[in-house]
């Protein structure tokens, strides 16, 4: 799996809703209305990771989702960090 360049970076960005770049990886928070919708989405996340086979680093505090994501192997982010970004997006809305 190939590193995303600048361009290319800059480009899928623009595609997914308030993801931003932190310290080179993928990241945004979520906010649910409570604990139980927080996990409900962290579920399926975890279930969509196992599938894809790529793992997101997160974190959560009651109704709050953060997510990194980045390929380790690729030292960056890559393609399959974009899809699983759009599916993460996909969870989310279930949720809200």
């Amino acid at each position: 799996m190939k590193k995303l360049n600048i361009n290319e970076l800059d480009k899928q960005l623009k595609q997914l809703s308030n993801w931003s770049l932190v310290n080179g990886k993928l990241y945004k928070e979520f906010i649910f209305t409570d604990f139980k919708n927080a996990f409900s989405f962290m579920t399926e996340v975890a279930k969509k990771a196992d599938t894809m086979d790529h793992h997101p680093d997160w974190s959560n505090s009651y109704n709050k989702v953060g997510i990194n994501l980045s390929t380790h192997s690729a030292g960056g982010i890559t393609e399959i960090d974009i899809k699983f970004a759009k599916a993460i997006e996909k969870s989310a809305s279930k949720y809200h």
